[in-house]
């Protein structure tokens, strides 16, 4: 086989913005979907609650929007939310036709005892409610919508014959290259740029692959397993995130890190407690003194945004000194739970506990990363023909703290939006190298009139109209003071054998360092204790011989090697979060400090310019009138 592939569209990705893109584009692309390990291995498979949109008669998406902005605390991009949430009624329709069985209301499940899915109505469905939400607008699959949702896409998915899914292949680097060739032996900044592939790496065959493509979609999932406690699978750790900054795209808000508020808090379990159950009655109590306190700290109680509701969790778990508390369901019908909630039951009874009789020990789990790559809503970075969807991404829709099962939501729009938009792209993009290839053709002949003729200059101009890169507003730089700590991860490989650097020990110490100091609550002193950290474990690494550099000429080529590329990227994208949470003086959302507890006059979005511009010589270029303070001390 070759070390060489050749597509029309690469999805870097296989979950349900990945797959809601692939089914969406036209038949007659050629598409190739890479996951990282098995198909099933990602955070869409594993989503309980559901997916969010204004479906019933009594519901609006100007309420929808209103919610979702409250939850986001003031930092939701207004346009792009209202956009995505605009489209839920049409992208829920579109997965009742892809197959998945969603549950219906009782009256259609009475007449109905063998509903074809494929034809449901949104109107058919049964909708529950879930925190932060002011009506029942969550359509669901039982309580295992992502499972559902997942299987039927895959299906669908595997039998289409244009296209391709590569288990086992893991993204390593986006490539780029001009989008004008004539520039392509002197590239700089006045260079446009567009997305021309990947490299690849094959689990299978323990090899390195180059997949070239027109153009590719990020659909690579969030950073949740850079935490200890965490919902996502392991292939979670933020690698989209990092080749995009590489390739060239700003990062936003990358310090809002939500925590799901009640996942099982047994042994090392991951299992989630889906917000459904509060949405259905459920109730969260104190096991020593059997007080329910969430009463006490918001008129919405257990139905508070996901913020509220972990940070009393955290609260209660701090001075109970137990690790959990219980959320209870038990004063519900028995035949109620076991009907509506039938995984969370099965998986709990297998555990030992009966939730229709016993109360579930709870704690708050990192499970949702609200920043990502910059896109808008057609998931359009700063690189043209790279675009993004998911979780990698940030459209604005989600603010400080994302409104429960928007997230689903998200990725179908997104990604059929990026299927609506990616072939205008390649048609104009195919216009502009017809266009180069008649300008190089009169220049070499001389025998097409000068009208014809089509100078560099004008080249350059199409280049630029082929593609706009996202706009932001309110933002604020993030800066990253060291040039080591903001350099991309790149190594040696040959010498990487000679290195004793033991990676599984510090991504354990790692995780647990994040845990400690960057989780639901943080201050000046652990975020400056965890950049200490991370910077000698980058120092260890570097003085193994294992190089940070500014090129990325070379990648892994085996498993070992990739063990320590993958540490040295995970390092560089903790030192960028910390950064982040360190340089937002306020607490919002999902971002909680305790040295600086209260909001901001004003929402500012946080903005890691591109790989190369986020240190302090970009800092530096800057008007006094766009600085603001940002506390250095020596050891950062």
């Amino acid at each position: 086989m070759s070390n060489m592939i050749k597509t029309d569209v690469l999805i870097i990705g296989a979950g349900l913005a990945g797959l809601s893109t692939a089914l969406s584009l036209p038949k007659s692309l050629n598409i190739t979907v890479l996951s990282k390990a098995a198909l099933e291995v990602c955070s869409s498979h594993y989503a309980q609650g559901g997916i969010a949109a204004s479906l019933d008669k009594a519901d609006s998406v100007t309420d929808h929007v209103a919610d979702t902005l409250i939850a986001g605390a003031g930092l939701c991009a207004t346009d792009n939310t209202a956009r995505i949430l605009g489209a839920g009624q049409q992208a829920v329709q579109w997965l009742c036709e892809q197959g998945v069985p969603f549950t219906q209301s009782n009256l259609t499940k009475e007449n109905d005892n063998a509903p074809d899915f494929a034809v449901l109505k949104t109107s058919d469905l049964h909708l529950t409610k879930e925190g932060g939400h002011g009506c029942r607008r969550v359509a669901h699959a039982d309580d295992a919508t992502g499972r559902h949702v997942m299987d039927a896409l895959t299906i669908k998915a595997q039998t289409a014959i244009n296209i391709t899914i590569l288990p086992y292949h893991e993204a390593l680097e986006l490539l780029t290259s001009p989008m004008i060739s004539s520039s392509s032996f002197s590239m700089n900044d006045s260079d446009i740029k567009h997305c021309r592939g990947a490299l690849i790496f094959d689990h299978v065959n323990e090899r390195q692959l180059t997949i070239h493509s027109a153009a590719v979609v990020l659909a690579s999932g969030g950073l949740g397993q850079l935490f200890k406690r965490a919902s996502a699978p392991n292939v979670c750790v933020g690698d989209g995130v990092m080749m995009a900054w590489q390739a060239g795209c700003r990062l936003a808000n990358l310090e809002f890190i939500q925590f799901h508020p009640t996942g099982l808090a047994l042994d090392d379990s991951s299992f989630l407690i889906s917000e459904a159950l509060r949405g259905e009655g459920g109730r969260l109590y104190c096991p020593q003194t059997g007080v329910r306190f969430m009463l006490d700290i918001d008129e919405r109680a257990e139905l508070a945004p996901r913020d509220i509701v972990a940070r009393a969790i955290a609260n209660q778990i701090s001075s109970n000194g137990l690790g959990y508390v219980h959320l209870d369901v038990s004063h519900l019908p028995a035949a109620f739970i076991q009907a509506h909630f039938p995984q969370i039951y099965q998986t709990l009874l297998a555990l030992g506990i009966d939730m229709t009789t016993d109360p579930i020990p709870v704690a708050p789990t990192a499970h949702y990363s609200c920043g990502g790559v910059v896109t808008d809503a057609n998931g359009l970075t700063d690189i043209a023909g790279l675009y993004a969807a998911g979780e990698v991404a940030y459209t604005g829709l989600h603010g400080a703290n994302r409104l429960a099962s928007n997230s689903l939501l998200e990725c179908v729009v997104v990604g059929r939006n990026i299927a609506a938009n990616l072939p205008r792209y390649l048609t104009k993009l195919d216009r502009l190298k017809n266009l180069e290839a008649l300008k190089k053709t009169a220049e070499a002949l001389e025998k097409m009139p000068q009208p014809h003729t089509t100078t560099y200059y004008e080249l350059h101009q199409l280049a630029a109209d082929i593609w706009q890169s996202p706009t932001l507003e309110n933002t604020q730089p993030v800066i990253l003071p060291s040039s080591k700590q903001s350099s991309y991860p790149t190594y040696n490989a040959d010498k990487a054998l000679h290195s004793d650097v033991n990676s599984a020990e510090i991504t354990i110490a790692l995780k647990a360092l994040l845990t400690a100091n960057m989780g639901i609550t943080r201050s000046a002193k652990q975020l400056e204790q965890a950049l200490r950290q991370i910077e000698q474990w980058q120092e260890s690494i570097e003085h193994t011989e294992i190089m940070l550099s500014d090129t990325s000429s070379r990648t892994p080529t085996t498993n070992s090697e990739l063990a320590i590329f993958q540490l040295v990227r995970q390092l560089a994208l903790a030192t960028i979060i910390v950064q982040s949470a360190y340089q937002r003086f306020e607490s919002r959302g999902g971002h909680y400090r305790e040295d600086y507890p209260n909001l901001a006059e004003t929402p500012l979005t946080s903005i890691i310019l591109p790989w190369r511009n986020a240190t302090f010589d970009s800092f530096e270029s800057m008007t006094e009138n766009e600085r603001y303070p940002i506390p250095v001390t020596d050891h950062i």
